[in-house]
Parts: structure tokens; sequence; C-alpha cells
């Protein structure tokens, strides 16, 4: 899990809801990898489909775009 600062967390927190109390992002880095099906929740980035970890802090990122592209996270445990 990582903490956004409130730079992003003040940016999403404007922006809908993708379900109660959940954002799905995608992460664009300055380096031009995506990280596509990123769970936000509260500030925090919890999860990135089909990833074990976050391969990256909060300095690589260059742009966060909510796109809504949910995915069933209970059965993919």
């Amino acid at each position: 899990m990582m903490a956004l600062s409130s730079k992003w967390a003040t940016e999403l927190a404007s922006k809908p809801e993708t379900g109660m109390g959940y954002q799905v992002v995608s992460v664009i880095l300055k380096s031009g990898r995506k990280f596509d099906q990123v769970a936000v929740v509260g500030g925090r980035i919890t999860e990135i489909r089909r990833r074990k970890d976050i391969p990256f802090t909060e300095d690589q990122i260059a742009q966060i775009l909510l796109t809504h592209d949910k995915w069933d996270f209970n059965a993919e445990r």
C-alpha cells in the first residue's frame, strides 16, 4: 500500500468514485511506463491488478487518470 500526498489525494477526491469508497485509475510514470487497473482507496494506492507489489514511488508518478476500469478484486485473491 502506498499513501499519496495531498497533491494526488486532493485531485482524486474531487472526482467520482468507481465503486463505494474506491476509484480505479491508470498511473503513468515520468519514464512513460503505464500501470492500468490501479485501485485507490482513501488516498492510498492499495493494489494493482495482477501484481503483488507497487513497483514505483510517488515521485515517479507523472499522471493519474481516473478510468473506472473495474475488475473482480475478490476473485483474483
